[in-house]
């Protein structure tokens, strides 16, 4: 299974996807971590942009923005996150993404509950 984990330091999740930088990209086999790897997100976070920007540059839109966030996940299959919007969850979940968002704060905490089916799933946190 190939997860990428929204992080803005590579060993905690991060609490707004949308502001953060980075995913961790997992690959997981069984209950054992194969491999591992950080790769900018894309999207406002990446370069230090809140996504509600409100200045007068050009800026793209949440679809576009979502596409490239998407496209950064490279080829995951389920996607961890601590909170996110309706709209990026909505955009992952249509692309056949499973999204996580999750109370646990420790990367690899949230993968070895994820190998074993027991990382928590908290809608309620989607805003």
């Amino acid at each position: 299974m190939k997860v990428a984990i929204v992080t803005e330091d590579g060993k905690t999740i991060s609490r707004h996807f949308g502001r953060a930088p980075y995913y961790l990209v997992v690959e997981i086999d069984g209950k054992n971590v194969v491999s591992r790897r950080l790769v900018p997100k894309g999207g406002c976070g990446s370069h230090g942009q809140h996504a509600h920007h409100s200045g007068g540059e050009p800026h793209m839109g949440s679809d576009e923005r979502h596409r490239t966030m998407i496209q950064q996940a490279d080829g995951c299959e389920v996607l961890v996150s601590g909170g996110m919007g309706a709209g990026a969850y909505q955009s992952m979940v249509l692309s056949g993404i499973k999204v996580f968002i999750t109370r646990v704060e420790g990367i690899d905490e949230a993968i070895s509950l994820l190998a074993e089916g027991r990382l928590d799933n908290n809608l309620e946190l989607l805003h």
